[in-house]
Formats: structure tokens, C-alpha cells, sequence
């Protein structure tokens, strides 16, 4: 994900040399490497090139306006997930801070404050020691 407008330059400008160095690919093919690899070697270019024309169009979107800002309500709701999945599971406030490594007294207050004094990191190895981690979604692959 593209977070500001100087990993839109990086982004912009390795998505034209891979664009440049595909089409050199199409108009000069090399007759000495193998059919198999020289396919393998395009379709790399080709979805290397796509995830970056995707993250510069997502960016380009974003800087329009189009977000659904109704998404955001998800996170308002995260506290009430992460208790009623500690409930569901079976867990108690002590097996929950044992999986994670906390006294029983600290999930006891963040569970008590809806998690506003946990941060992100926290609050994501509290999910994972639910093992709802998995569902929660990506930040986004490799940094600019």
C-alpha cells in the first residue's frame, strides 16, 4: 500500500521501468534462453508491473476522495470482538493473558476500558492468541 506521495514517486517510477523493460522483453526477444524461462521471465514482469499499477490507482482513489468511511466503523467494534471471541472460545481473562504473556490483571483492564490503553501490536497478538488473526486483514506487502 501506498502510504504518502513520496512512495507514489518510487512506485510511479518502478512501475515505468518495469513497463520499459517489458516491452524490451516483447520487441527483442532473447533466442538464447529457453522458451519456459523466457515466458516465466515475462509473466514476472507482467504481474510485477500489475500490483504496482493497482497500488498506484488505490492511491490515485484515495487522494479523490473514494474511500468508504462506513469501514471505519469496524474498528469501533474491535474491542467487543476481541471479548466476545475470548467468551466463545472458551478462554478465560487468565488463559487469554497466559497465551499472551500478561498478568491476568492487564486483560482484565484493557477488557474494562474496551482496549483504549492497548496498542495496535497488543491488540494484534491479543487477536492472534484468539486465533482470529488470520481473519483480520493484511496491511499490505513491502514497503516502499
Amino acid at each position: 500500500m501506498i502510504k504518502n506521495e513520496r512512495q507514489y514517486r518510487i512506485t510511479k517510477a518502478q512501475a515505468a521501468r518495469f513497463a520499459k523493460s517489458l516491452e524490451k522483453l516483447r520487441q527483442q526477444p532473447n533466442p538464447e534462453l529457453h522458451p519456459l524461462i523466457a515466458k516465466a521471465q515475462k509473466d514476472a514482469l507482467e504481474s510485477q508491473l500489475a500490483d504496482l499499477e493497482n497500488e498506484l490507482r488505490e492511491y490515485d482513489s484515495l487522494k479523490a476522495g473514494e474511500f468508504p468511511m462506513e469501514s471505519l466503523k469496524a474498528v469501533a467494534e474491535v474491542p467487543a470482538v476481541l471479548i466476545k471471541a475470548r467468551i466463545a472460545t472458551g478462554l478465560s481473562q487468565r488463559d487469554l493473558a497466559d497465551r499472551v504473556g500478561l498478568k491476568e490483571q492487564q486483560i482484565q483492564r484493557y477488557e474494562a476500558n474496551d482496549y483504549a490503553t492497548a496498542n495496535l501490536a497488543r491488540i494484534m497478538e491479543v487477536a492472534s492468541a484468539l486465533d482470529i488473526a488470520a481473519e483480520m486483514p493484511a496491511s499490505g506487502a513491502g514497503a516502499h
